[in-house]
């Protein structure tokens, strides 16, 4: 239960899902009642001016006990009409113009906000379910930015790997969609010798080409091998020299090549590689399969199979390349735009680190760990969110130091939805309830909360300390929402549940969520 959503990494969909706990909340009567419009005189009456205020305390007066009694009622979920708001014409009285004083209209301070109107459809129950531990969330009206739901929003927390959303954003802004990643062999120094230098493409694959690997489209060694081949026969100066020395440049990534606060056993039980700027296939054991025994050395094993598609037998070294080396071949990941979303629907840690690790460099910071902290929020910048107390330690989310407001991803996904920029692509990366990705498994959405299947299209998190589900919600009565919720602490595997049972609540109630 290492690393984040193992369940799109490979897993087979056998486990018996926990029972679901049914979505107690359902549409209620959105209809907003309609309120009298009135004409106001250029002068009104001193008795009138009293009149008019006295009607409109009562009317203020009687809507908030209305709203404290109507919405103490409401239970989670429950199906009730919104009440209508009966609207009292005020007349002003006639009056003598000589004998009645002005009276100037009070001034709305600037900034002041509007009063949203009344909202009975409640999941308070549901958020505190015990299986949500120490539970945060956040839901807001996408259309009109206001929040309807609040619960801890504004609290930087740990995400697990709804962090790659953010990952995402960061590599658009700065390596652009088309970006990709490049593989090359030059000449080395020595007579003989040739160096395969890594440009941080961890899909890489030792599959043949035609042979897809868990990384549909990514580049692969023979069709870099065979091009190195023919350059280094094609040039009078080494045509007649044997390939014998081969050197292995990683450079373009620094160590570590683990996070520190990763748990070890990520490698062996499959779900994160070394980061290393040469690698193959994410450094899997199997490359066929998103969970697959990680190696100690990915840039030993990528050695290791290039080597075997060069002529003869050649000695395998590390180093780097000599400045200025000719080149003797390339080879090219898919986009970012490709990357991103095998990222997102399968969760994929290898390529959200590999992006992380991109934009780090790509922008300058610097090619660690360390330089991401700085890289990424930087690279958050344009989108012109408040980026305060978001903290970056790594691409994937698997580190419980990451922290980020529930409040920024909804923000963030109101961005999203509207396809704002490039931002299309992390949309059409998301898993959807029922259909595909991490929320088409037998125990997500199950039950009750199917009435929510093809209607959430958001990224889930999983590590030890926590789960998290953050994304759109297109509600029942039309409204689009962006929501993020975090269950963290001491919680299990029944967190998913509860987590799908409060955003099917948070379906069935739309605009007409409550926030008590």
């Amino acid at each position: 239960m290492q690393e984040p959503d193992p369940e799109l990494t490979g897993r087979p969909d056998s486990a018996t899902p926990a029972d679901a706990t049914p979505a107690d909340a359902s549409p209620a009567d959105t209809t907003d009642a309609a309120s009298a419009s009135t004409t106001q005189p250029q002068r009104l009456g001193f008795l009138g001016f009293l009149s008019r205020h006295r009607v409109a305390s009562s009317v203020v007066a009687g809507a908030t006990v209305f709203a404290l009694l109507g919405t103490g009622a409401v239970m989670a979920g429950a199906s009730t009409g919104s009440p209508s708001a009966s609207s009292a014409a005020v007349t002003s009285p006639t009056s003598t113009p000589t004998a009645t004083p002005t009276v100037p209209p009070r001034a709305v301070p600037a900034g002041e906000a509007v009063a949203s109107r009344l909202r009975t459809c409640s999941v308070a129950s549901l958020a505190t379910d015990p299986r949500l531990g120490s539970f945060q969330g956040q839901v807001v009206n996408a259309n009109t930015g206001e929040i309807l739901f609040d619960r801890g929003g504004s609290t930087p927390s740990r995400t697990a790997s709804v962090l790659k959303v953010l990952t995402s954003a960061a590599a658009l802004t700065v390596l652009g969609p088309d970006y990709r990643a490049t593989t090359t062999v030059v000449a080395g120094s020595e007579p003989g010798s040739i160096v395969l230098v890594g440009g941080g493409d961890l899909t890489l694959s030792r599959t043949s080409t035609g042979d897809e690997s868990t990384y549909p489209g990514a580049a692969h060694l023979d069709s870099l091998a065979d091009q190195a081949i023919a350059a280094w026969k094609a040039n009078p100066a080494t045509a007649g020299t044997p390939i014998t020395s081969l050197v292995l440049d990683s450079s373009f990534f620094g160590d570590p090549g683990w996070e520190p606060s990763w748990n070890r056993k990520e490698l062996t039980d499959g779900y994160m590689p070394e980061i290393t700027a040469l690698q193959v296939d994410g450094d899997r054991d199997n490359p066929y399969r998103s969970t697959s025994e990680r190696s100690e050395d990915p840039v030993g094993r990528a050695g290791e199979a290039f080597a075997e598609l060069l002529p003869g037998s050649v000695n395998v070294t590390r180093g780097t390349a000599p400045a200025g080396a000719a080149v003797l071949g390339t080879v090219q990941s898919a986009p970012v735009s490709t990357l991103i979303q095998q990222s997102l629907i399968v969760s994929d840690n290898a390529i959200a680190e590999m992006l992380g690790r991109l934009v780090a460099v790509e922008s300058g910071a610097g090619n660690t760990f360390a330089a991401m902290a700085t890289s990424t929020v930087a690279g958050l910048k344009p989108y012109g969110i408040d980026t305060t107390g978001i903290v970056i330690a790594d691409g994937s989310g698997l580190s419980d130091n990451n922290a980020v407001p529930p409040s920024y991803l909804t923000q963030l996904f109101i961005k999203i939805n509207a396809r704002e920029g490039n931002l299309g692509v992390i949309f059409d990366g998301l898993p959807i309830a029922g259909e595909s990705g991490s929320l088409s498994y037998s125990d997500r959405f199950s039950g009750d909360n199917s009435v929510a299947d093809g209607a959430v299209f958001a990224k889930t998190g999983w590590i030890d300390t926590g789960y998290t589900l953050s994304g759109v919600i297109h509600a029942a009565d039309g409204t689009p929402l962006t929501f993020a919720v975090y269950a963290l602490g001491d919680v299990d595997d029944s967190a998913k549940q509860a987590i799908d049972t409060i955003t099917a609540g948070f379906f069935n109630c739309g605009d007409n969520l409550s926030n008590n």
